[in-house]
């Protein structure tokens, strides 16, 4: 299911500003995604921006939909240079809010990552203090729905249903970075 969809690519409340519509807030992702949980096994709810990033005037934000759902966090992370930073805060804030890390995917992983994508790799779980839970490649959000659900497993952990191997990748993207 889909809330909302806003024209531009911005923070969920700026989008929504700027198209002439009425933001989502946090009770109504919430609320949506619960009725979805007594359909589907499994539910996720993405947010656009980051765990802080406002979806509305009030402030409301996604961290405010994972507390009203007492929901486990995935946050999916850059791999190049400040994603040490980001994920850190991310994963800190988090904490003081009360919320479960479940763990990381890095989003859009490079053909030929960097030397600061290889060394984000080794250095990511630790700085998150979770684990590392999958890796999707870059260029993947062109795939059909089709073949990006048949697909989606090998690059996620068993944890989340696929055949990933967190350690496995490491060793083969990044060995020099160990």
């Amino acid at each position: 299911a889909e809330l909302a969809r806003f024209p531009e690519p911005l923070a969920p409340a700026t989008a929504a500003r700027r198209a002439g519509r009425t933001p989502v807030r946090p009770h109504e992702v919430a609320e949506a995604a619960a009725k979805l949980a007594t359909e589907h096994d499994l539910v996720l709810v993405e947010g656009a921006g980051g765990l802080l990033v406002r979806f509305d005037a009030a402030g409301g934000t996604l961290a405010d939909a994972a507390r009203l759902l007492s929901a486990p966090v995935l946050v999916v992370t850059p791999a190049g240079l400040g994603t040490l930073n980001t994920t850190e805060l991310t994963a800190r804030e988090l904490r003081a809010r009360g919320l479960d890390l479940a763990g990381l995917v890095i989003g859009s992983w490079p053909s030929a990552p960097d030397l600061a994508a290889r060394c984000n790799l080794a250095d990511l779980r630790d700085v998150a203090e979770a684990p590392l839970l999958g890796s999707v490649p870059a260029g993947s959000g062109t795939l059909s729905p089709a073949a990006f659900r048949a697909t989606a497993p090998h690059w996620l952990a068993p944890r989340l249903d696929g055949s990933w191997d967190a350690e496995a990748f490491r060793i083969r993207e990044a060995p020099e970075a160990l």
